[in-house]
């Protein structure tokens, strides 16, 4: 399962921007990641990035510029796709919020979703693995962000599992799932009803039982049309509550789209590096 297969490939800064393909165990189906590596890549850190609600793995190397400042700095990014595709589900292109496109980097329990929507399994073991076993980076030095719902995934999988990545950083995140409309409508068809099992994959709920030793660092955009979905105020009280340390900057005027990210990316790329050494 570890093999890749490419599917394009482009020079960029020096270095080479790549797509591959493989097949999941995880999601019992072919998926998407691409990857950019700099030039005289051998044993390099690498950052991930996952992307929000809609998105494929295109979206973020073509619109974040992040691929000067990673090659400036030695480090690889990883970008998977945000969801299973093309596995016939009924429903799947229906909604924004759940199915293609968004799965919430969580792992269904719930049919029909269930055989293949297992995201969280595949961005924080999976695909770590294949990324280890077939690109020149190095296992030890890895660090993780992302944006929207991609947010909630970083701050997700780098606190719960803060001993495997070296800095944690979102953009715009989904800071409680559990209680933002989006969230809900996916975690309901996910994992069923029983809302103790959203929690599970609530940011804020997961930092309130369990901070971690990262200061995460947080850019939100002062003028985002979807704060009440966003809910950044629960995050800031876990934190503030649990003794986690959170670096937050509301921007003024900016909104939720890839401008605003591609403003401050070069910001996150520099404060990961720090940390990846």
């Amino acid at each position: 399962m570890n093999e890749i297969r490419l599917v394009s490939e482009s020079r960029c800064f020096g270095g080479v921007q790549r797509t591959y393909e493989h097949d999941s165990a995880s999601c019992a189906c072919p998926m998407r990641f691409a990857v950019f590596l700099p030039g005289g890549a051998d044993g390099v850190p690498a950052l991930y990035w996952l992307s929000g609600l809609t998105c494929t793995e295109e979206n973020f190397v073509v619109k974040a510029g992040a691929q000067r400042p990673a090659a400036e700095l030695g480090i690889a990014l990883i970008v998977p796709d945000t969801s299973p595709r093309g596995v016939d589900i009924p429903g799947q292109d229906e909604e924004i919020d759940v199915g293609s496109g968004a799965g919430f980097y969580v792992n269904a329990t719930r049919a029909p979703w269930a055989a293949h929507y297992r995201m969280y399994d595949y961005v924080a073991t999976e695909l770590v693995d294949v990324v280890n076993a077939n690109l020149p980076v190095d296992p030890g030095r890895k660090s993780i962000c992302g944006h929207s719902m991609g947010g909630h995934g970083a701050l997700l999988v780098g606190t719960r599992q803060a001993e495997q990545y070296r800095s944690v950083s979102a953009f715009s995140p989904i800071c409680a799932a559990s209680r933002s409309e989006w969230g809900r409508n996916a975690l309901a068809q996910y994992l069923g009803d029983d809302e103790n099992a959203w929690r599970e994959y609530d940011v804020s709920e997961a930092i309130r039982r369990q901070p971690s030793a990262h200061t995460l660092l947080v850019d939100q955009g002062g003028n985002d049309p979807f704060l009440d979905q966003l809910r950044p105020g629960d995050l800031q009280a876990a934190c503030e509550a649990s003794g986690q340390p959170l670096r937050y900057t509301e921007r003024p005027g900016y909104d939720h789209g890839y401008f605003f990210v591609s403003s401050f990316m070069e910001r996150h790329i520099r404060y990961h590096a720090e940390a990846l050494g």
